[in-house]
């Protein structure tokens, strides 16, 4: 038997599996969220640098880098702030969610084709967002409940100018328009022009910390934008849109 396995015992495996679900716990929480993934995995190299500096007794890098990781941990907490309170407040949600995704039928994607179809053509703005597997619950709750049937005719209603919800997102889950009037974070991406307007901020905002996809419609050009996984991009026309669904709601 080897020595080490004569000194393993029930505490060891204890020590060992705390620090495993402290591990799963950190991962799970960075891993939700786009913009505190790539803050981490920053100070997870500025961390190797110190250690490497430590290793190799590079003495002036040394110094510089020894309090680096503890100042960019501090900047997390204070940029990021708004991200790690949402992320608290969706972890064990999406869990559960997860376990049983709800996309929507041929028709509700049909309805959605047909409805941006004509608020394109109309230049109505337009904030469409079809959930997956991240939870849009803390959104719809400050929004309004409407949990109705996809249609192109309630849809193009909701966005009609002048009316209490044209300015706020609908947020579809499955097969139904869970709410209406939902609003989003602005995204903090520096991207964007001054002049962008803010329905395309706020879809690429949501997209950059969900996994949903939004499908904007610009009231000045009429022009169809979807936002996912943190990218934006400018679609040619609807059949462009069709593609994208597809592949999103299958």
């Amino acid at each position: 038997m080897p020595a080490w396995a004569s000194e393993l015992t029930w505490f060891t495996l204890l020590d060992f599996y705390l620090v495993y679900i402290l591990v799963v716990v950190i991962l799970k929480f960075v891993l939700h969220n786009k913009r505190l993934l790539s803050m981490f995995f920053f100070f997870l190299l500025m961390l190797g640098l110190f250690l490497l500096a430590e290793v190799l007794d590079l003495k002036v890098s040394r110094e510089v880098y020894r309090n680096v990781p503890l100042v960019f941990l501090i900047f997390i907490l204070v940029v990021g702030a708004p991200d790690i309170r949402l992320t608290l407040e969706t972890l064990w949600k999406e869990s559960i969610k997860s376990q049983s995704l709800l996309m929507g039928t041929d028709r509700t994607k049909n309805e959605i084709l047909n409805s941006v179809s004509i608020l394109a053509k109309s230049k109505v703005g337009a904030l469409i967002t079809i959930e997956k597997h991240n939870t849009l619950d803390q959104y719809a709750q400050t929004a309004i409940m409407l949990n109705s049937d996809v249609s192109k005719e309630l849809l193009t209603n909701i966005f009609t100018p002048n009316t209490p919800l044209h300015d706020g997102a609908v947020i579809i889950r499955g097969d139904k328009i869970l709410c209406a009037g939902a609003y989003y974070v602005l995204t903090s991406s520096g991207e964007f022009d001054k002049t962008t307007g803010s329905r395309h901020r706020a879809a690429l905002g949501i997209s950059e910390i969900t996994d949903s996809l939004t499908v904007v419609v610009s009231e000045e050009t009429g022009s169809i934008s979807v936002a996912v996984n943190g990218v934006m991009t400018t679609l040619k026309d609807v059949h462009s849109l069709n593609e994208y669904l597809t592949l999103f709601m299958k």
